[in-house]
């Protein structure tokens, strides 16, 4: 694909590139079709020679706001000794740059140039599709490590699960993957009725099932358009439970949106209960109170006490918490009480994927681990059809009156609560919260092709599992893997119930205040704490070593005083040694 008609002009001599919290850099100014290239060119050969030369690279597909700021005479561009022209980019990753370019004509050229690139819809100009890792024959291949048939493969080995291929052109639900899991009493004439009956086709699927037998399935709202009763959706559900047994439907949806959910004439076996995580209609509104926390975040000339009041004027703490208190709800309903429940909210890809992944890092010990974490966002988020491609297109950054109601930051919402999890549990995760900044960025950019467009469909479309690298293969790397781990993992199998009180939420400072507030003092005290766990686990082992050392010699001295007292008792009937002639 050419893109040269794209870049106005591919280099600039003499830029400076403005960062947060950094020192600027001077140098040269590179544009190619994935990236900007900013390389400092100041500094001696030896310099560059000890790799001392700093050089920024920045995706295209990483901006998602652009301010131009030229300097103008009486309304005119005007080309003045130390006066330059800025483009302010403000990246999906939260930061914020600004290239001050000293001619006029070459500003006008970069700016349009940078609009061009990053504006680009077709997805086979991502980045992903022409990154290639060095390393890729030493990678296991990350797109197919958690595939359903792996990942059920228990269940599909009991008498009540089975893999259908119903979807397997995508025709019953676009958003769903190929192969699903789905009870073997259900036929797939039953999933077709029951997806005509959701939304989009979302029918009940399996999120995860407890150790108790209490199954968590997920799907969309009954289609507000469909007023006809669904026998096969209320067979779908009801064969989840057992006899004399009730489950339960949590209702995530807020805003104006009317309960359209099941008739509890047709489903007396379920207990119907309202969650609303937000009170908003559109996935937009989770977009707009992340904005509005990072507008307040970005605030850092506000009194203490405005700026807690912008804090909580923005909305997102809330979400947190009526995300953390659903998702403990869900998890006491099938802990506590053995019964299956099903949660949906409008189309089932925000809200619902929210508590459903929750809930499972809370009953399951497996979810709290790297692997596991994985696997999780696999498969509740990406085979589960959250359209990132949509949903990322645009973030917080973004103009509030350009935003597509289409547009969302529900996986952030997601990653935040895990950092809560966190906070309240630290020994419990094998995995360092470093590891949720990283799927982060990636689920907006990324040179990885896990994250991108909206679905499974599409992604087969796209060629994008043999055409692209799975961000999985790269984070299960050893050199990567060993830094994103706890120290201070200590493994437990048990439920963790967190507090929901909201004096229990804490700020993500690490993510939202990275490139606002410096906090090296935070990482030496937490690279000194790192070191004391460090040292106490040598100190354990070697006191493990010693013990074991001390049982050996204790059983070897056990061992010579038996052989001594045969030995006495031999010679004490030997005459030789009582002295008889």
């Amino acid at each position: 694909m050419d893109f040269a008609h794209l870049i106005e002009i591919p280099k600039i001599d003499s830029v400076i590139l403005h960062r947060q919290l950094k020192k600027p850099i001077y140098g040269t100014l590179c544009l190619t079709f994935s990236h900007i290239i900013v390389s400092e060119r100041n500094k001696s050969e030896s310099d560059d020679e000890k790799g001392n030369s700093e050089e920024l690279w920045l995706l295209h597909q990483s901006i998602d706001s652009i301010e131009k700021k030229p300097y103008l005479v009486n309304s005119q561009l005007m080309n003045v000794p130390g006066k330059g022209h800025n483009i302010i980019l403000k990246l999906k990753d939260l930061r914020i740059v600004t290239l001050e370019i000293p001619q006029a004509q070459d500003y006008l050229a970069v700016s349009a140039s940078i609009e061009q690139l990053s504006s680009l819809k077709d997805p086979k100009t991502l980045y992903a599709f022409y990154y290639r890792p060095i390393y890729h024959l030493y990678l296991e291949n990350g797109f197919n490590i958690f595939r359903p048939e792996i990942e059920f493969s228990k269940l599909i080995a009991s008498d009540e699960w089975r893999i259908s291929t119903v979807n397997e052109s995508y025709d019953v639900c676009q958003s769903y993957s190929s192969k699903l899991i789905v009870p073997k009493c259900i036929t797939d004439e039953q999933l077709i009725q029951s997806s005509q009956f959701r939304d989009l086709g979302r029918f009940p699927i399996i999120s995860y099932r407890h150790e108790n037998g209490a199954v968590l399935m997920k799907s969309s709202q009954p289609n507000p358009n469909s007023t006809k009763r669904c026998k096969a959706d209320e067979a779908l559900l009801n064969c989840l439970l057992n006899k004399n047994q009730k489950g339960f439907i949590i209702d995530t949806t807020g805003g104006k949106n009317k309960w359209t959910g099941e008739n509890e004439q047709h489903y007396s076996l379920w207990k119907k209960f309202i969650r609303p995580i937000g009170n908003f209609a559109h996935p937009s509104g989770f977009l707009d109170c992340f904005s509005k926390l990072i507008e307040a975040c970005n605030d850092t000339g506000s009194s203490t006490e405005k700026w807690l009041s912008r804090l909580e004027s923005s909305g997102w703490l809330t979400l947190v918490l009526n995300s953390l208190n659903t998702a403990c709800i869900v998890a006491q309903c099938m802990a506590q009480e053995g019964s299956s429940v099903l949660v949906h909210g409008g189309q089932g890809m925000d809200s619902t994927l929210i508590v459903t992944s929750l809930v499972q890092i809370i009953l399951n010990p497996d979810s709290r681990t790297v692997r596991g974490l994985q696997a999780l966002i696999d498969r509740e988020w990406i085979q589960a059809g959250h359209p990132f491609g949509t949903r990322h297109a645009q973030s917080c950054y973004s103009s509030s009156q350009q935003r597509a109601k289409s547009s969302g930051a529900s996986f952030v919402l997601f990653l935040d609560c895990v950092y809560q999890l966190y906070q309240q549990f630290p020994l419990s995760f094998e995995f360092d919260p470093h590891i949720l900044i990283i799927l982060f960025e990636h689920s907006y950019f990324s040179q990885y092709g896990t994250f991108i467009v909206d679905n499974e469909m599409e992604r087969v479309e796209l060629m994008a599992f043999t055409k692209t690298t799975s961000l999985w293969s790269h984070l299960n790397r050893p050199d990567i893997i060993t830094n994103l781990l706890n120290s201070a993992y200590e493994p437990n199998q048990s439920i963790i119930w967190p507090s929901v009180a909201p004096v229990s939420l804490v700020l993500w400072s690490d993510l939202y205040l990275r490139f606002v507030v410096e906090n090296n003092q935070i990482k030496k005290i937490k690279q000194h704490v790192e070191s004391m766990i460090s040292s106490e686990k040598e100190l354990r082992s070697r006191v493990l070593r010693l013990r074991k050392q001390l049982s050996d010699l204790k059983k070897e001295y056990d061992e010579l005083q038996v052989d001594q007292k045969i030995y006495n008792n031999d010679n004490s009937n030997n005459p030789l040694f009582n002295g008889a002639n």
